[in-house]
């Protein structure tokens, strides 16, 4: 691809600026001393629609934003509007967080200058890009799920001045707790720059998730005070420790929201390219945020590859998740695996070998896509958490999904390996212990009346719905946790456990918490079930030893054997009985045993030569392979 933005460049003598917004009629590049005085040097239009200018005395730290002036036809995807400052799409940095304001909103010629509301560019000096080296992660490893913020604001042991920070990430006590678990991956819940929606702030909440990004490149200053040199320390700590770093990308949408929202960037400078249209003009809406990316018009996509390489480069991050992955291959006939971005990511030098997950689904039209990412792409498995989920809820007829969730999920991803990533919650839902604890959603905290958020969550109370002070139900609510972390642990290729659910962190029966920057969404540390949390241990520990759930093949009839309690081969009549709730599963080459036991009552299992174990209600037993 020819042409396009970048980020400013330092030369010897002079900083040049390059702006992609071919339908502008001008550009300014505006300039901003401590005084918040603004400079305003014109740009120059080159013949593939670039504005470019050289600025001599410019250098590392200079503070610049965008004005653009053209034709103002919103319906025909045209916001110019040099009355609003705008951020560089590019721009490495920004001084400081975005704060939502109703004239961010205004239309052309009714409102006021934007520039002292929006945070302003920052010229970052280039720095040696991170060594060349394969990613931190085990296939078939634990991705652990976690959002920055909310990690660490409670942890004791972090340094207070530290909470909250991609920093904290790197303390001793996180590390540790990490190693325990044996986690391949950290995955950071959005860490770019992004705003709140309008409707939080009048009733007194922010966007706490940060799945509304103004910026690609800039990392959010609230999680970053240092910046890019902050992430790269970080990564470079927890790489030394073994684990991985995985940032959750969101190229689906960005914060401009529908035709009633902001002016920030893209929208100011091309929203015609840079968000899909309808023919009738109107914004399509396949995401629920009110705009989509068009992640395959071509600026678009090298936007985005720029923006990924930016991260390997500068941090050496191992791979990404993107959320709402659909968009990256949606054509103007819909998704296409083979879609021009994911081509070009699959083929980039810098990227190729970069660990993807795909979240493979969005509200457009087809837009469920599990299982086709193909080659190279990992995808969040929704169904072995629905089918995991009932199955230990107690309904009927659920052995046979239970076992081909277990065994990699063969009928989705086919092949010789499993592209699975198996979890049962995640940071949009019920935590694991509020899905023992709460049959429906209680999200009044959001101000929504309790409409947000999903509304089946193939969730259960164990009698009692919330907070329960008897003893009886509290041990129910543990032993199902419990189970659900032995079935995640024990099953076969990558699986991900979010943050807190390894000792039974509640959010108060909020599946929402996008807006609870607070104790419901954060980790409270101190009040952790400690009992919980080492069966969790001691379940890292088991899969560290067995090699067969960390193995990414698919099970073949000479990897495995499926048993009654009985020790008898399992036949089609058992696996179609609708109340068979117990399986064992050998693993021929290695010796180990899985028994499961969904009933509400012990089972014995007899295993051969002469061996019978008793497994507890509810409950898994892995047995190590007898000596030979």
């Amino acid at each position: 691809m020819s042409g396009g933005g970048c980020a400013p460049v330092i030369g010897a003598t002079a900083t040049r600026f390059s702006i992609w917004a071919p339908d502008a009629e001008q550009l300014w590049l505006c300039l901003f001393d401590d005084a918040d005085r603004e400079r305003r040097e014109p740009m120059l239009r080159d013949v593939d629609g670039v504005w470019h200018v050289e600025l001599s005395g410019v250098g590392a730290g200079a503070r610049y934003g965008v004005r653009a002036d053209g034709p103002y036809d919103p319906a025909a995807g045209l916001w110019f509007d040099p009355d609003k400052l705008l951020l560089d799409p590019y721009a490495p940095a920004v001084d400081q967080a975005f704060v939502y304001d109703p004239a961010l909103t205004a239309k052309r010629g009714e409102g006021e200058d934007t520039a002292l509301l929006c945070p302003k560019g920052v010229v970052v000096a280039p720095s040696m890009p991170v060594p060349a080296r394969p990613p931190h992660f085990t296939p078939g490893g634990l991705i652990y799920e976690l959002h920055v913020r909310g990690f660490t604001m409670l942890h004791p042991d972090v340094p207070e001045a530290l909470r909250g920070t991609i920093a904290a990430l790197a303390h001793p006590a996180i590390i540790a707790h990490l190693k325990q678990l044996h986690v391949s991956a950290v995955e950071l819940m959005p860490i770019n720059a992004w705003i709140d929606e309008r409707h939080l702030g009048p009733i007194g909440l922010t966007n706490y998730w940060g799945y509304n990004p103004v910026s690609w490149f800039a990392i959010d200053p609230r999680l970053a005070p240092g910046g890019m040199a902050e992430l790269r320390a970080t990564v470079v700590a927890l790489q030394d420790a073994g684990i991985g770093v995985i940032l959750d990308m969101v190229y689906n949408h960005n914060g401009e929201s529908d035709m009633q929202g902001p002016t920030l960037s893209l929208r100011g400078l091309n929203a015609r390219d840079y968000f899909r249209h309808a023919d009738s003009g109107e914004l399509i809406n396949d995401t629920g945020t009110g705009n989509s990316i068009a992640c395959n018009q071509p600026m678009v996509r090298r936007l985005i590859l720029d923006s990924l390489r930016h991260f390997v480069t500068q941090a050496g991050v191992d791979g990404f998740r993107f959320d709402l992955g659909p968009a990256l291959g949606r054509m103007t006939d819909g998704f296409d695996p083979h879609a021009p971005l994911l081509e070009e990511m699959r083929a980039d030098p810098v990227l190729a070998d970069r660990v993807m997950i795909a979240e493979p689904w969005d509200i457009g039209p087809g837009g469920y896509q599990l299982g086709r990412f193909g080659q190279g792409w990992l995808e969040w498995n929704d169904r072995y958490r629905d089918d995991m989920r009932r199955f230990w809820r107690g309904d009927t007829g659920m052995l046979g999904g239970f076992a081909t969730r277990l065994a990699g999920s063969s009928d989705i991803f086919g092949g010789d390996v499993t592209r699975t990533v198996n979890f049962l919650a995640a940071h949009d839902g019920f935590t694991l212990a509020d899905l023992t604890a709460y049959e429906q959603r209680h999200n009044h905290a959001n101000g929504e009346e309790n409409r947000d958020g999903h509304g089946e969550n193939l969730s259960w109370n164990n009698g009692v719905e919330g907070v329960s002070d008897d003893p009886v139900i509290i041990a129910a609510r543990r032993r199902d946790v419990m189970a659900l972390l032995s079935t995640l642990f024990c099953s076969r290729g990558a699986i991900m456990l979010s943050a807190g659910d390894e000792f039974g962190r509640s959010q108060q029966g909020n599946n929402n918490a996008y807006a609870q920057d607070n104790a419901i969404g954060w980790i409270d540390w101190t009040g952790r079930d400690r009992e919980i949390e080492a069966h969790a241990f001691t379940l890292a520990a088991l899969r560290a030893r067995c090699p067969d759930f960390k193995d990414i093949a698919m099970l073949r009839k000479e990897d495995v054997a499926w048993a009654d309690e009985r020790g008898r081969a399992m036949d089609v009549a058992q696996w179609e009985q609708p109340e068979r709730r117990c399986v064992a599963l050998h693993f021929l080459r290695s010796g180990w045993t899985l028994c499961v036991n969904g009933s509400a009552e012990p089972r014995e299992f007899h295993l051969g030569d002469d061996r019978c174990v008793t497994v507890a209600s509810r409950s898994l037993l892995l047995l190590d392979p007898l000596p030979r």
